[in-house]
């Protein structure tokens, strides 16, 4: 079983920024994916970054060349930087984590959440 506590939301000013971090507990940080989610009221969630075990990076086109996933597997954290923030990211965002079991499937896990808003 594999805990993740969001933390870093609140209110910004368009063109602003924040960083979201996200803290795992209960298993190997490093063995997993990690990624971003976020909803909006009214609306789908939607996938906004994620990062492998390894490292790699994909976002998805609303925040590419604003957001920045990254992580710390000696800290087990995974952050999100996010610049040029616009109202259209108002959202509460989720940390995901997921690995491959050997029992077959995955193991996939969602914190609880942290609100982004983003408002004049």
């Amino acid at each position: 079983q594999v805990q993740l506590v969001e933390s870093g939301g609140g209110l910004v000013q368009p063109g602003g920024s924040l960083r979201l971090s996200c803290t795992a507990s209960g298993s190997i940080f490093s063995s997993y994916a990690m990624g971003w989610y976020r909803q909006a009221p009214g609306k789908e969630r939607e996938l906004v970054a994620t990062i492998t075990s390894g490292g790699r990076t994909n976002y998805a086109d609303p925040v590419k060349g604003r957001f920045t996933i990254s992580r710390d597997n000696a800290k087990n954290t995974v952050s999100l930087q996010m610049n040029s923030l616009k109202p259209e990211d108002t959202a509460v965002y989720y940390c995901y984590a997921i690995r491959a079991v050997v029992a077959g499937g995955l193991e996939q896990y969602w914190g609880k959440g942290t609100l982004v808003t983003v408002s004049s």
